[in-house]
């Protein structure tokens, strides 16, 4: 009988393959050999821990946010924008330019130059290559800054921008031809950047009033950030804000999303989805699992990580509130809850949504897998509690092999 080897199975072969060429132990000192025997443990999400890298803190780091991005740039990690409740003004958010790069795996934090482009939250930003890009997002406009009866006149951003480094950025477009958007879903896939879904204007569940909120199922796609091509107007997927999506495999997986954020006052609360979604090319999909194990949410995150996508977070609607697990699927289609304490938590109000995470390798300590999560959100949207604005967090949290070493 001929054996199958998946895409995923053959990403997991080469980098087993890079890790072993060269012979077990390698100049830098580093036992390939034994880590490719420890694959098994690699594929035990359930036995993964949580290590907070970085502490909640209001001196040397970035000021606690949501709606912010990390990339991984040639081992260094940057955190970028977000936007930070205003205590004593409901509804109102500092928004964010400013760049942050840790050479120690999050530890500690240098400060950039702000960077040109306009402060946002709920933007995206991907790395291809040697460059890293920032793509759509918002910033907040509310009375008195808006016309008479518009309590919300928000911008939505479609402009592209790239930098080697965080410092020197260059605008590739200040129109990249899709609509203005904030919680779109961007990824790489094949060598280019993929934009999907998305929305336009404010929740008006919170904001009270016009203009109403779009949402978009279109997908788009660059392969320099400049030169953008419409892939399909309208998906299969319902047109959603707030989604998951990651590269696995030869796929472009979508992964949950939502159609409104909270419950209108004395009226209906919004959909939420956990639906999964994939495609080869951005054009043509096909609905992976109507419903997966998961709980339907936005503002989660999905990583891909040897050969399986975690998906963790997310904000839920009381009475259940903010969902605490973990899950881990290798195919989209079939999940396994792997842990219900996501950053150690013990209670919902524990749990983050519009977090910034990343996959990678940490080369020092292994090498292992890892996914690490920066800062989110705990809101409660209540703005009747005098704590809801510091809700917010700066923190950087781990998630990686049991016993792996390091802090």
């Amino acid at each position: 009988m001929k054996k199958c080897i998946t895409a995923s199975s053959a990403g997991l072969l080469l980098v087993l393959s890079a890790m072993l060429s060269g012979g077990a132990a390698r100049a830098d000192g580093q036992d390939w050999a034994g880590a490719a025997g420890r694959l098994g443990t690699w594929l035990d999400f359930g036995a993964y821990e949580w290590t907070e890298v970085k502490p909640n803190q209001l001196r040397d780091a970035w000021a606690p946010r949501a709606g912010l991005q990390a990339v991984e740039l040639k081992r260094d990690f940057y955190v970028m924008g977000g936007r930070t409740p205003i205590p004593g003004a409901p509804g109102a958010s500092m928004l964010w330019n400013d760049v942050w790069r840790s050479d120690d795996r999050g530890t500690t934090w240098t400060p950039l130059p702000d960077a040109p482009w306009a402060a946002r939250a709920y933007f995206q930003a991907v790395t291809k290559g040697a460059q890293m890009y920032v793509l759509g997002g918002q910033n907040f406009k509310a009375r008195p800054d808006c016309p008479p009866g518009v309590p919300s006149c928000s911008e939505f951003f479609n402009d592209v921008w790239s930098s080697r480094d965080g410092i020197q950025w260059e605008r590739e477009t200040a129109n990249a031809g899709w609509a203005g958007r904030a919680g779109l879903s961007a990824v790489v896939h094949r060598g280019a950047i993929f934009v999907l879904g998305g929305s336009v204007n404010d929740d008006s569940s919170i904001t009270g009033g016009p203009p109403a909120r779009i949402y978009f199922n279109d997908v788009w796609m660059s392969y320099d950030g400049r030169q953008w091509k419409r892939v399909t107007e309208k998906a299969p997927w319902k047109a959603r804000a707030g989604a998951a999506v990651v590269a696995e495999g030869g796929w472009i997986y979508l992964l949950g999303g939502e159609e409104g954020f909270v419950c209108i006052p004395g009226g209906p609360c919004p959909p939420y989805f956990n639906d999964v979604w994939r495609s080869r090319d951005g054009a043509r999909w096909e609905l992976v699992t109507a419903a997966a194990g998961w709980s339907p949410r936005p503002g989660h995150r999905c990583e891909a990580i040897v050969g399986s996508i975690v998906c963790f977070g997310g904000f839920g609607l009381p009475p259940a509130g903010n969902p605490r697990d973990v899950w881990a699927s290798r195919n989209g289609k079939d999940w396994k809850q792997v842990s219900d304490a996501p950053w150690n938590a013990t209670s919902g109000e524990q749990i983050k949504y519009d977090f910034a995470a990343l996959s990678t390798w940490d080369w020092d300590r292994g090498p292992v897998p890892a996914i690490y999560t920066f800062g989110g959100d705990r809101e409660t949207f209540d703005f009747t509690d005098p704590m809801n604005p510091f809700r917010v967090d700066n923190d950087v949290w781990r998630f990686s092999p049991r016993g792996a070493g390091g802090r």
